[in-house]
């Protein structure tokens, strides 16, 4: 396989999950940080970081709208709900196990 497959099959894949989120409104960030350590909102912040790393012009609303695939608080509108005591509790938990972001600022 060459470097521009797999980059190719890389972002695929990206494209793919993107899509399946996109459709799984119904799966809160909550719970994907609860159960994976990740969300939406850590594909944002890693979408961001790689874009400052290629030198393009970006702000976090930017990169939540190209995995939400519309602006963040239209989604959060239809489709977040309030979390319960319970997540949160699970979700303080996990912490350690939470995505690490770096490069995001």
């Amino acid at each position: 396989m060459t470097r521009n497959q797999q980059i190719e099959i890389e972002a695929a894949a990206f494209r793919g999950l993107i899509e399946h989120l996109r459709q799984r409104t119904d799966v809160q960030n909550i719970d994907l940080m609860n159960l994976a350590g990740f969300c939406r909102n850590c594909l944002s912040k890693w979408y961001l970081a790689e874009a400052k790393i290629q030198g393009l012009e970006m702000d976090y609303a930017e990169a939540q709208q190209q995995v939400y695939g519309m602006p963040i608080e239209e989604w959060k509108n239809l489709h977040q709900t309030r979390a319960t005591p319970e997540q949160m509790e699970k979700f303080e938990q996990t912490k350690p196990l939470h995505a690490k972001i770096s490069g995001h600022t």
